[in-house]
């Protein structure tokens, strides 16, 4: 084990990696309770959606530590998971939720060409290293707002947007704890100190009404959203994959899944990365090709599962901090995935604010990231400011790197330095543009 996953070279252990794999886990558990409801009301049966996504990210996260042995664990991605049922499958030109998974499963196999073709690469090898660390700046600011916001911490206001949430109730206090806990086992350097915060607030919530103790187990794995994408829609003689042919216009949504996975996971594997010690000072990732490569993959087994796309999650970040190195964490991750499809309603306790601490502190440590921005030229200043804003301000990855991208190639012809942009960021400068007036 120690030779295949490259333990002792990447100065890990065994243990690290068990803790750092169970962080993660804790950290990314909340979509098996938010993406079956999702996926049911686009018209899957809430076992199967169940069943999908607790399966369908096992298996992905253990090809990414098997293939890439980078702890990188995958899940169904949040934003697309949302888009399904309430643009594709409801409305005046609704679909049947096997054609949206068709439309994931095409977007997956044209991004896995484009990683094959070395573009994906190309475009990340492409990008400024101030931007790059950026971006990775930007996650970690959305990291921690994620916490804030899914703890309650911080809440809608109508008139200011956000406001402080009420401080006397069960799950900030819960929150507040978590983040105590977090800090200050950090602050005496306690290996595994997120995953102790995560267990101690889980505790606490328990007589404060918080943690939600489990009142039934899971009925059992549903498979019939297997190979959705070739399954036959109800009422019709045609495969769903084949709809898509029929109705040209899914076509846009092919592209807007694309825009969303191929750039959401360049932010991410780049502040993986930067916490766990694979990306050089400029922010390149070692061994990118894998990494792009299971993740391109993982889009289009999204789409076969019946999970919705299937990409690399950000939450990764804890595990990274709390010691995890190697593809072992994510057999970790994988096995824990497996064990939700039978036991979801236990895994259900781990509420967002007992995982508040751990995301606030890891949005903490990315900050160290600033100090690597060149601040003394405007061209890679002004484009990482708003790639650092546009991330969490907008709760979208994928726009804070289009405002970056697109900034950057604007202030570089205004200098009349047009020719020193890489052309592959006018490509993905003008995409970007393209996705934005499309909407």
């Amino acid at each position: 084990m120690n030779s295949f996953f490259k333990i002792a070279e990447r100065n890990s252990t065994v243990g690290n990696e068990l803790v750092g794999g169970l962080t993660t886990f804790l950290a990314m558990a909340y979509i098996v309770a938010v993406n079956p409801p999702l996926l049911e009301a686009a018209g899957i049966p809430y076992q199967a959606a169940l069943t999908a996504t607790c399966l369908g990210a096992a298996a992905m996260t253990a090809v990414m530590g098997l293939v890439a042995n980078r702890p990188i664990a995958l899940a169904s991605g949040m934003g697309i998971n949302a888009i399904i049922p309430f643009t594709l499958c409801m409305g005046e030109h609704a679909v049947d939720w096997r054609v949206a998974m068709a439309v994931v499963f095409v977007e997956g196999i044209v991004i896995l060409v484009l990683v094959l073709c070395g573009l994906r690469t190309a475009v990340m090898d492409a990008i400024p290293a101030s931007l790059r660390h950026a971006i990775a700046i930007g996650i970690g600011l959305f990291v921690a707002f994620i916490g804030l916001q899914g703890s309650g911490l911080v809440v809608s206001n109508e008139s200011t947007l956000l406001a402080l949430g009420d401080v006397h109730s069960p799950t900030v206090l819960v929150a507040l704890f978590s983040i105590l806990c977090a800090v200050v086992l950090q602050v005496l350097k306690v290996k595994g100190a997120l995953l102790i915060s995560i267990v101690l607030a889980t505790l606490v919530g328990i007589p404060l009404g918080v943690t939600s103790l489990p009142t039934q187990w899971s009925a059992g794995l549903d498979f019939s959203a297997f190979a959705a994408p070739f399954q036959t829609i109800p009422g019709t003689d045609t495969m769903a994959i084949v709809q898509i042919a029929l109705q040209p216009a899914l076509l846009l949504f092919v592209f807007s899944f694309l825009m969303s996975d191929f750039f959401d996971t360049m932010g991410t594997v780049v502040a993986v990365a930067e916490q766990g010690d694979f990306a050089d000072k400029d922010g390149n990732v070692k061994d990118i090709q894998p990494i792009l490569t299971v993740d391109s993959a993982a889009a289009a087994a999204g789409g076969f599962f019946g999970a919705s796309s299937i990409t690399v999650f950000v939450e990764s970040t804890a595990g990274a901090v709390a010691g995890a190195r190697t593809g072992l964490s994510n057999i970790v991750v994988a096995i824990l995935f497996v064990a939700c499809a039978f036991l979801a309603p236990v895994i259900g306790m781990v509420s967002a604010s007992a995982t508040c601490g751990a995301l606030v502190v890891v949005g903490y440590l990315m900050l160290s990231e600033v100090a690597n921005v060149d601040w003394s030229k405007i061209e890679f200043a002004f484009p990482a400011f708003v790639t650092i804003l546009g991330i969490p301000m907008t709760y979208s990855i994928t726009n804070g790197i289009g405002f970056g991208f697109i900034s950057y190639c604007v202030i570089k012809v205004f200098q009349g330095k047009a020719r020193e942009v890489h052309p592959l960021m006018w490509v993905a400068a003008t995409a970007f543009l393209v996705m934005f007036i499309l909407g």
